[in-house]
């Protein structure tokens, strides 16, 4: 069963597309299941849309959910849609954004760490003139919410937990094994599973989220995993899924999961 729970489309103002033109292009790279994933609202703001070029507006999360539920009626029988969301995760707004996830059917939420201590973990400019220490203390600190955010109970999938090497390549090489492996440890033991995401080769460190070292350790402590491309254009739809696929297997994974309806389904790989 070949499946990719992680896209966006236009509503989040730097992805292009609509939902149909990914579920068609999930279609025609052979998937079985498509899952819509756009990026949360701020819930937590004061204003509808602060960033129109980084997440949909508050006004439009009904009508997104909406318009993929319709779609999951139209498609039935040629692919699965799922109902899902790209979810920031802010410890101090966890329950504002729990309640704005509750009225709504998701088949699983993405829980992502997209800023720490307010800043994007995109922002290479974040690590200009830090000595070790101090780029030690922001590593840890990233995977100490990581942790956070599995324990929050509000996720089924945590994404891309090693992006902060997005921008930043020598992220990889910062010493932080302890904390990654007690992120890693709650993350199996909340029963949440990481994505292997491709978008990484989009970005300057090249790669994968996570690192085949964080794999093989997620491995160890018995993380599940799943697989999104991340797609921000249909075209990346199911990017390098095989080599995903491959790459797990030779690691040591026997399976990876999807969620429906916020169950855990297991698939052979």
């Amino acid at each position: 069963m070949r499946f990719d729970l992680h896209t966006h489309h236009s509503r989040c103002g730097h992805a292009e597309g609509e939902i149909e033109d990914y579920i068609r292009a999930a279609i025609d790279a052979g998937m079985d299941v498509i899952g819509i994933s756009d990026h949360s609202p701020y819930f937590a703001h004061a204003e509808d849309h602060p960033n129109p070029r980084v997440a949909m507006a508050r006004s439009e999360f009904a009508a997104y959910v909406e318009e993929v539920l319709r779609l999951k009626e139209k498609y039935r029988g040629r692919i699965e849609v799922l109902l899902g969301v790209e979810s920031d995760f802010f410890p101090e707004f966890a329950d504002i954004y729990r309640k704005a996830y509750e009225p709504y059917p998701f088949d699983y939420i993405i829980g992502s760490v997209h800023f720490t201590r307010g800043v994007s973990i995109f922002n290479k400019n974040r690590w200009k003139g830090l000595p070790m220490e101090r780029k030690i203390e922001e590593k840890v600190h990233y995977y100490e919410m990581i942790a956070l955010s599995a324990e929050s109970g509000m996720f089924q999938i945590l994404g891309h937990i090693d992006a902060m090497k997005g921008n930043y390549p020598e992220f990889s090489e910062i010493p932080a094994h302890d904390a990654i492996d007690e992120a890693l440890k709650t993350i199996a033991r909340c029963g949440v599973a990481i994505e292997v995401n491709t978008s990484g080769g989009t970005k300057l460190c090249g790669g994968w989220y996570p690192s085949d070292d964080i794999l093989e350790r997620a491995l160890y402590f018995g993380v599940d995993v799943t697989f999104g491309s991340d797609s921000h254009t249909p075209r990346r739809i199911a990017e390098d899924w095989d080599r995903v696929r491959k790459r797990l297997k030779e690691i040591g994974f026997k399976e990876w999961v999807f969620f429906r309806r916020k169950e855990r389904v297991a698939v052979p790989l």
